[in-house]
C-alpha cells in the first residue's frame, strides 16, 4: 500500500493543476446538483419496535388528519399578582389571543383554556394549546412570529405570557457560530504548530472543500436517499474535524521529509506513502464506527452515521490527492523561512535541544509503571460517576431560565403540578370489543388508581368509535425516574386490562417516547460497542501485525470514553461545575450521548493511535530498539498529535457556549473524551505499555503471520526500492547516513 500511495502522492504533486482543477470542478458540479435538487423529506424521529411508536402509527391510522407527531405550542397565561385569570378582563384577553392564532399559518387547531378546562385550581394560571400541521423543527418562521406577536399582545394587556411546546423547536441546520469558533481556534493552533501561515492555512482550506463537497452531496441526494438537513449535522462536525487532522498528518510528514533533504516532489510522495497509509486506516476506523450506528435500529441515526461516513471518505481522498497537489504549489514555503535553506536547517537541527516529544517519551521510558498505573487510576476515578448514569431526553426543563420555554415549563409546574409538562397518552384499541366505551372507562379507572397518577381525562373516541385516547397526568416531571416507573407500571397492567376488557392499551406521547428512546439506546450500547471495537481490532491487527497493540488501543479507548461519560454525569447530572459552563438545571444525560461518544471518539482516538504508533513501528521495523523506537515516534509525531487533539477539542468546545442543553452536552462530552484519549491514553498509557512490553508488543503468532496480509503501512518498501527521480542524489536514506539500518523480522 505504501508504494501505491507514494506513487499517488508524487503523481498528484506533479499533476497539481489537473488534480486541483478536478476537485474544484467536482465541487462546482455537486454544488449545482444540490442547488437544483428537490427539497429533502422531513425526517421524523421514528423508533421502530417501540410501544410508543406503535401507538403513534395507530393514532395516524385511526385518527386521520390528527397528525400525532405534529408540532404544538402551549401558551401559558399567568394573572397579575392578586388577580385571577378567570376575571372578566383577563379572560377576554386570553380568548382574544387564542382567536388571533386560530386561523394563523399552519395552525390546525387552537384549544382555549376556558373551553377545555385547562385552568389551575387556584385560578391564577391557564394554558391554551395550538396545533400545527408541521413536524417539530419545521414550523415556518411566519407561524412562530405570529405566535410570539400574539403572546406580546397579551403581555401588553397586563398578563404574564410564555410559550412552551415543540413549535419553537429549532431545525436541524448545521453551521453557525460554533463552527466559526472552532475554525478560528484551529487556525491559531496550526500557526503555532507549523510556524507558517501557508502550512496552517492548507489544512483549513482542504477541510472546508471536503466538508462542502460532502454537505452538497447530502443535499443533492437528499430526496433520492431520504436524507434531510438533520442528517448533515454529524457529517459537518466530523468532516471538519478529520479533514483538518488528515491534512495536518500529511503536511507535517512532508515538512519532515523536506528537512531530511528530499526534493519537494519526492517528499510529497514519501509523505503520502507513509502518513497517507496512516490516514487510510485511521479513516477506515472512523467509517466503521459511523457505519456501525446502523445496528442501533434508529433510522435517523443510521442515516446520520452513513452520511458522516461518506464525508470521512471524501476527507481521506482529499488528504491523499488534493493536499499533495496544493503542496506542489507551495513547495518549500510550507517551512518557516529560517528552515528553507538546507544548510541553515541542518545547522539549526544540529544545535537544537531534544524537542518536547523526545523529552516526554524518555521520561515515560524511565518510569513506565508509574505512568501506566497513574493514567489508569486517574481515568478510573473520573469514570466512577458513570456508574450513576441516567439516560433521558432533556426537554424544556433543562433550558436556561432566560428562555420562554423554560419559564412556561415552570409556570405549568407551579400552577398544575410537574406532571402537566409530561402527560401520558393512553391509546385504547377497542376494535372488535362489544362495549368500547365501557372498556375505555375501565382502563381510565384502573390507571387512575395507580400511585403517581394525579388526574385522568375522559376518553376521546375517534369517528369510528373503536379507538379512544385517555390522558394520564403523572405527579412527577417528565425526566424524573418516578415517571419512568409509572410508564412501566401502566404497561405491566395492560395485559390484565386486555383480559378483562378485550381492549389493547398502549402508552405513548412525548414522555413515553423519550423513555422508549432511552431504553432502546441503552439496549443497543453493548452490541454497538462489540461491533465497532471488534471490527477495529481486526483492522488494527492488519495495520500493526500485532495482537497486543490493537487490544491495548481498544482498552485505552474504553477507559477514555468511560472517563468522559463520568465527567458528563458529574457536570450535567450531578451539577459539579455546572455554573461555570452555564448549566442552570441538572437532569438525565441525553440518551444518544453514549452512542455518539463511542462512535465519534472511537474514530478520532484511532486516528491518533494509528498515526503515532505507525511511526513507532516504522522506527522499530528499520532497526531501532523498542525503547528508542518509542522516542523516535514521539520526536516526530507527538507535536502533530497534540496539535490535532487541540484542534478537535477546539471544534467540540465551541459547542459548549450554545444555549441548547443537548448541543452543550455533546460539545463538552466530546471535548473531554478527546482530551482524555489524546493526552492520557495515547501520550502516556500507550508509550508506557509499549515500554513494558518491549519486543512482545509486536508479536504475531505464526498461524496469523501466514494469513494476515502485509500491507506495508510503515513504508518499509520505500527504503528498499531504488528511489525515483527527485530523491537525494547520493542515495542516502531518510536518516542521511547513506546506509539502511537492519530490519527486525516482524512479518513485514
Amino acid at each position: 500500500m505504501a508504494t501505491f500511495l507514494y506513487r499517488l502522492g508524487r503523481w498528484s504533486f506533479l499533476r497539481r493543476r489537473l488534480v486541483t482543477l478536478l476537485w474544484v470542478a467536482l465541487l462546482a458540479a455537486v454544488g449545482v446538483l444540490a442547488a437544483k435538487a428537490p427539497a429533502a423529506p422531513d425526517d421524523g424521529f421514528a423508533m421502530p419496535g417501540t410501544e410508543a411508536q406503535k401507538a403513534f402509527d395507530l393514532m395516524d391510522e385511526r385518527f386521520p388528519g390528527a397528525m400525532s407527531d405534529g408540532a404544538s405550542a402551549r401558551i401559558v397565561f399567568v394573572a397579575p399578582s392578586g388577580q385571577k385569570i378567570t376575571a372578566a378582563n383577563n379572560q377576554q384577553t386570553v380568548e382574544k389571543t387564542v382567536a388571533e392564532l386560530a386561523h394563523g399559518e399552519q395552525v390546525v387547531g387552537a384549544a382555549g383554556p376556558f373551553k377545555t378546562g385547562t385552568v389551575s385550581q387556584d385560578g391564577t394560571t391557564a394554558y391554551a394549546t395550538i396545533s400545527y400541521d408541521a413536524k417539530p423543527g419545521k414550523v415556518s418562521t411566519g407561524a412562530t412570529d405570529a405566535l410570539e406577536q400574539a403572546a406580546q399582545h397579551a403581555r401588553d394587556a397586563g398578563l404574564t405570557v410564555d410559550i412552551g411546546g415543540t413549535a419553537l423547536m429549532a431545525g436541524g441546520d448545521a453551521g453557525g457560530s460554533a463552527e466559526a469558533i472552532g475554525m478560528a481556534m484551529s487556525a491559531v493552533v496550526l500557526v503555532i504548530t507549523f510556524g507558517s501561515l501557508l502550512a496552517a492555512g492548507l489544512p483549513l482550506l482542504t477541510a472546508v472543500i471536503g466538508v462542502g463537497l460532502g454537505i452538497a452531496l447530502i443535499t443533492g441526494l437528499g430526496s433520492v436517499l431520504g436524507l434531510s438537513s438533520t442528517t448533515s449535522t454529524l457529517a459537518m462536525m466530523l468532516g471538519l474535524a478529520v479533514g483538518i487532522d488528515y491534512a495536518v498528518f500529511i503536511v507535517s510528514r512532508y515538512r519532515a521529509e523536506l528537512l531530511d533533504g528530499y526534493a519537494p516532489k519526492e517528499a510529497a510522495g514519501r509523505a503520502v506513502g507513509t502518513a497517507g497509509s496512516a490516514v487510510v486506516f485511521a479513516g477506515l476506523t472512523v467509517i466503521i464506527a459511523l457505519a456501525g450506528l446502523s445496528v442501533v435500529g434508529i433510522p435517523l441515526l443510521a442515516k446520520m452515521g452513513l452520511a458522516a461516513a461518506g464525508t470521512v471518505v471524501i476527507a481521506v481522498l482529499v488528504a491523499l490527492t488534493l493536499v499533495p497537489a496544493l503542496l506542489g504549489f507551495i513547495g518549500p514555503r510550507v517551512l518557516p523561512r529560517k528552515l528553507r535553506n538546507p544548510r541553515r536547517a541542518a545547522a539549526a537541527g544540529a544545535g537544537a535541544r531534544p524537542n518536547g516529544g523526545t523529552r516526554w517519551a524518555r521520561f515515560v521510558l524511565r518510569r513506565p509503571v508509574a505512568v501506566l498505573v497513574g493514567g489508569v487510576i486517574g481515568l478510573g476515578v473520573l469514570a466512577l460517576p458513570a456508574l450513576d448514569l441516567r439516560l433521558g431526553l432533556p426537554g424544556d426543563e433543562a433550558k436556561p431560565t432566560s428562555t420562554t420555554q423554560r419559564r412556561a415549563y415552570d409556570h405549568l409546574s407551579e400552577g398544575f403540578g410537574p406532571g402537566f409538562n409530561g402527560p401520558l397518552t393512553l391509546l385504547v384499541d377497542a376494535k372488535g370489543v362489544p362495549d368500547p366505551k365501557g372498556a375505555a372507562q375501565q382502563v381510565a379507572d384502573a390507571v387512575k388508581g395507580l400511585p403517581g397518577v394525579v388526574a385522568v381525562t375522559p376518553a376521546a373516541f375517534n369517528q369510528a368509535g373503536d379507538t379512544a385516547l385517555v390522558t394520564a397526568m403523572p405527579a412527577t416531571g417528565p425526566s424524573e425516574a418516578a415517571t419512568t416507573d409509572l410508564v412501566h407500571a401502566i404497561r405491566d397492567k395492560a395485559p390484565g386490562l386486555k383480559s378483562a376488557t378485550g381492549a389493547t392499551v398502549l402508552v405513548s406521547g412525548p414522555t413515553a417516547m423519550n423513555i422508549d428512546v432511552s431504553q432502546k439506546m441503552n439496549d443497543a450500547l453493548l452490541p454497538y460497542l462489540a461491533v465497532v471495537v471488534g471490527l477495529a481490532v481486526l483492522l488494527l491487527l492488519v495495520v500493526f501485525r500485532s495482537v497486543l497493540v490493537p487490544l491495548k488501543a481498544a482498552a485505552g479507548f474504553l477507559l477514555s470514553v468511560a472517563a468522559a461519560l463520568g465527567a458528563v454525569v458529574a457536570v450535567f447530572q450531578w451539577g459539579w461545575l455546572a455554573e461555570l459552563i452555564g448549566i442552570e438545571q441538572t437532569g438525565p444525560v441525553m440518551s444518544m450521548m453514549p452512542i455518539f461518544m463511542i462512535g465519534v471518539v472511537f474514530g478520532l482516538a484511532m486516528d491518533y493511535e494509528v498515526f503515532l504508533v505507525t511511526r513507532i513501528r516504522e522506527a522499530y521495523v528499520h532497526g531501532e530498539e523498542p525503547g528508542e523506537a518509542v522516542v523516535t515516534g514521539f520526536r516526530h509525531n507527538a507535536r502533530v498529535v497534540t496539535a490535532a487533539a487541540l484542534i478537535m477539542i477546539s471544534v467540540f468546545a465551541g459547542f459548549i457556549g450554545m444555549n441548547e442543553p443537548m448541543i452543550k452536552m455533546m460539545g463538552f462530552g466530546l471535548a473531554a473524551a478527546v482530551a482524555f484519549d489524546a493526552f492520557v491514553v495515547r501520550m502516556a498509557i500507550v508509550p508506557a505499555a509499549l515500554a513494558l512490553l518491549g519486543r512482545r508488543a509486536w508479536w504475531l503468532p505464526r498461524p496469523l503471520e501466514r494469513i494476515v496480509p502485509d500491507i506495508d503501512v510503515e513504508g518499509a518498501n520505500l527504503r528498499t526500492e531504488p528511489p525515483l527521480p527527485g530523491a537525494p542524489a547520493d542515495g542516502t536514506g531518510s536518516d542521511g547516513t547513506g546506509t539502511e539500518p537492519a530490519r527486525h523480522s516482524v512479518g513485514v
